[in-house]
């Protein structure tokens, strides 16, 4: 008995790998002849850049494409999110694939033709928007996996569920957004998603290579506000006031010893920033309050445990010592969990990956400090989440401009990877549940 168990699982294992081996060329064939739509399409979207929950156009655009294909399309989830659903010939579990589309408050500075010029308010000032984190080209990507699987759609064995995201930079105070929402409002449901990958094209990794870790890859993150009530006075006669810009400059400083005297760094990395302080609007006048923003990054809940309630202390104590007040708010408005990559599904898939893009160009990367709300998904089904590379040969990453940063730059000739990479990744899993 154990002897046919045996050959039943040799027989069944072979059929799925031939399977593979199969699908992997023609998936190759197919995304080397979209390539330059894909391209194409992330061109139009850079210049037309749409702030979190405002994605409108875009969202317009992606769906206008899915229903191209003859897949079942979904739009207005979690405000301006388009969910796509393709079901294979066969029968199988349900994958789902995620891009994110919102852009960000910042002026580009690179001089492309296809730049954006887009100007809007933003907390009530006016900015440029700018797709100064790759979001562009991830829709563009998951629009040419979705005509890869679409063409596919008699061989695969089970459902994709293309899932196009809102908001993912976070939403204004008092508005809810991105995957959180879209969990809220059932996107992992009807039909049940088994399991999620996502990838982000990453401007400090040369094109070529996909960087990958099990567990946690991306840092939770809590963004924070803090409020500095002191007493107004005028600027020549300081003695008459409770200075809240000195004790905001003091505060500032106190916080980074929570990393340097709290933090075991040999476990764990972390991170406390002050983004934006604002007070007063003259020389000469010693402003009642100051407001400051800012956020914690954290690994583990232990640490950002400790980073919340040391944050608040300080802030708290040192404006107390100086005579004024401090209410400390975190979150205030965003909070993401780690990006835990599913340990089990990351070793599994890993195969995929290296058989996608050649065993030396997958590689193991650190944590990132930075955070995602795929995470959110990650919550609630395994996740597997990697990076693209998007740097240009032969740039020294050191000094390849950074992600939300004026002069970020992607060199598009990674793309066609990127579908093949999501794409396999879907049918392999599915062939492996075979």
């Amino acid at each position: 008995m154990k002897r046919f168990y045996f050959i039943l699982l040799v027989l069944f294992g072979a059929n799925a790998v031939a399977q593979k081996q199969n699908l992997r060329p023609e998936v190759s064939k197919k995304a080397l002849s979209i390539t330059q739509k894909v391209v194409d399409w992330r061109r139009d979207l850079h210049e037309h850049p749409e702030l979190g929950n405002q994605e409108n156009r875009t969202a317009a655009l992606v769906a206008k494409h899915l229903k191209s294909l003859g897949i079942e399309v979904q739009t207005g989830v979690a405000k301006t999110g388009v969910v796509g659903i393709l079901k294979g010939g066969k029968p199988g579990p349900v994958v789902a694939l995620r891009a994110d589309m919102d852009g960000l408050p910042v002026t580009e500075r690179v001089d492309l033709p296809f730049a954006s010029k887009v100007k809007t308010m933003y907390n009530g000032q006016e900015v440029g928007v700018m797709h100064a984190c790759g979001h562009d080209s991830h829709v563009a990507i998951l629009m040419g996996v979705a005509e890869v699987l679409a063409s596919m759609k008699k061989d695969i064995p089970g459902t994709v569920k293309f899932i196009f995201q809102p908001a993912e930079e976070g939403v204004p105070e008092g508005e809810e957004g991105g995957a959180a929402l879209m969990v809220k409002e059932g996107v992992l449901e009807n039909p049940k998603v088994e399991v999620i990958f996502g990838l982000h094209i990453n401007s400090q990794t040369p094109v070529g290579d996909i960087t990958y870790r099990p567990a946690g890859i991306m840092a939770a993150v809590n963004d924070l506000k803090i409020t500095v009530t002191g007493k107004q006075a005028h600027g020549a006669y300081p003695w008459s006031s409770i200075d809240p810009i000195v004790i905001s400059a003091q505060i500032v400083n106190n916080l980074q010893t929570i990393v340097s005297r709290n933090l075991n760094v040999t476990e764990n990395p972390g991170v406390v920033t002050i983004g934006a302080i604002n007070g007063g609007i003259r020389s000469n006048i010693i402003p009642e309050k100051v407001e400051m923003i800012g956020t914690i990054r954290n690994f583990s809940k232990e640490d950002e445990a400790m980073f919340i309630e040391r944050v608040t202390t300080i802030a708290k104590k040192t404006a107390e010592a100086g005579g004024g007040t401090a209410e400390v708010k975190i979150p205030y408005s965003n909070h993401y969990p780690v990006t835990f990559n599913d340990v089990a599904l990351t070793e599994k898939m890993l195969p995929s990956l290296q058989a996608t893009a050649g065993k030396a160009h997958v590689k193991l990367k650190p944590p990132v400090t930075g955070a995602e709300d795929f995470s959110f998904y990650q919550e609630k089904v395994p996740g597997l989440f990697i990076f693209l590379g998007g740097m240009p040969k032969g740039q020294d990453p050191l000094k390849a401009p950074s992600h939300h940063t004026p002069d970020f730059f992607i060199d598009e000739s990674g793309f066609g990877l990127g579908v093949e990479a999501l794409s396999n990744l879907a049918l392999d899993y599915m062939n492996l549940k075979k």
